[in-house]
């Protein structure tokens, strides 16, 4: 079963709630946590559905949040955000200003979320309805977690499933997939490397 982003219970995207701040200019930034993208995936089990909201840097292509449940709510986004955040400050780094860029589905237009990136004065960005390469930078980890992962195999439990998509985002897109355009290190190297030179700067 091939899996797919998704909108909400099969509505239209609604009206956006943010500007598009990013404007397809993914390879402008330079800096973590300047820049991060967020889009859900959904993939079948014998149990049922089973969806994952994640974030990623722009900068560094990290996965820096994610959730996975069995409903797709406006929780599933708010946890994924939340994940993210404590992340990203349990290493000292500032979040706030960072811009935030989604789809125009429903859990990122719902309250929930708003309130969460005001809360944490993150600032909201939506692509245009239609254009897949607004959020072209979701669509490719995306890609990468179905063929690695999701399309594997038949997974019975929704649970099997689940520690398979970690165990990749923590042990192998993270720490063991060089990238290209990271100057073929990983986002884990990446990020080390940049922190390393931040310290340099500063001494």
């Amino acid at each position: 079963m091939i899996s797919r982003r998704k909108k909400g219970k099969g509505t239209r995207p609604g009206p956006p709630v943010h500007d598009d701040l990013v404007q397809r200019q993914f390879s402008t930034v330079k800096k973590v946590n300047e820049v991060w993208f967020t889009d859900i995936t959904e993939h079948h089990t014998g149990e049922g559905k089973l969806y994952l909201c994640a974030i990623k840097d722009a900068c560094s292509r990290r996965i820096i949040g994610y959730s996975i449940d069995t409903r797709m709510k406006a929780s599933l986004a708010v946890h994924a955000l939340n994940n993210a955040i404590a992340n990203r400050r349990r290493t000292g780094a500032e979040v706030a200003g960072c811009i935030v860029h989604s789809d125009r589905g429903s859990q990122f237009r719902a309250k929930k979320f708003l309130r969460a990136l005001e809360h944490h004065s993150l600032v909201g960005s939506m692509g245009r309805v239609g254009a897949a390469g607004d959020n072209a930078a979701m669509e490719s980890f995306f890609s990468l977690l179905q063929n690695n992962v999701l399309d594997a195999k038949p997974w019975a439990t929704r649970e099997e499933l689940r520690t398979s998509i970690v165990r990749w985002i923590e042990r192998t897109y993270h720490r063991r997939r060089k990238q290209k355009e990271l100057g073929k290190l990983t986002p884990v190297k990446f990020e080390e490397k940049l922190l390393a030179q931040a310290l340099t700067l500063a001494a």
